[in-house]
């Protein structure tokens, strides 16, 4: 056994990236793209759809306490700048709230064409959460894709009752990247082929 195939046996793994509508329309998919194949990470998988409601509703958990957690998030930042969340969203429930903003990232996901990406690398899943940075854009490093490509904020997103518009998602564990990999491509789309850099990576 060689060296490549001993560590895709132990280390390789494999992520779902999606480019939402604000980076397709904003001309930067290739350019957020490119970042992920010069650290060395393989597109093994990529399209552009037009995505239905259902499958949006799949890729968003509607687990209570999934849900709970995001309502709490929102309430803090409803907290922190001193804005009421019952005037706005008419319940300060986390509950009700968490449901109220998994109905706004289905209407953002569906408003646009979205870039589904599936990334092949060492440590995939990490790499890329941290070349991707914060959920929040205003807390997202320099260097990150969203630190570097936007600059919404959760109050204003808020306030005009939608989603932030954080440009990308990216699986957050590996159980979650081998869900969204079903979710997202059939298995006919996923490509096996050798990076000519491999062997300087790998070996």
């Amino acid at each position: 056994m060689d060296g490549i195939e001993k560590n895709e046996m132990i280390d390789m793994e494999r992520t779902v990236i999606l480019l939402k509508p604000d980076s397709v329309k904003r001309a930067l998919v290739g350019e957020i793209i490119g970042r992920f194949e010069k650290a060395g990470l393989k597109i093994v998988a990529l399209k552009m759809v037009h995505v239905d409601a259902d499958v949006i509703a799949k890729h968003y958990s509607d687990d209570r306490d999934y849900l709970a957690s995001i309502g709490e998030k929102t309430l803090q930042s409803y907290r922190e700048y001193g804005k009421d969340p019952g005037e706005h969203l008419g319940t300060t429930d986390p509950y009700e709230i968490g449901k109220i903003v998994r109905e706004w990232n289905i209407d953002f996901l569906t408003s646009g064409p979205v870039v589904a990406v599936l990334l092949q690398g060492v440590h995939a899943v990490d790499a890329v959460r941290m070349m991707v940075g914060h959920t929040l854009p205003r807390n997202a490093q320099p260097g990150t894709i969203r630190g570097d490509f936007s600059i919404d904020s959760p109050i204003l997103a808020n306030m005009r009752k939608r989603t932030v518009k954080n440009m990308i998602h990216a699986s957050g564990n590996v159980e979650e990247a081998k869900f969204e990999e079903e979710l997202w491509f059939h298995k006919n789309e996923i490509q096996d082929y050798k990076r000519v850099d491999e062997d300087l990576m790998y070996n």
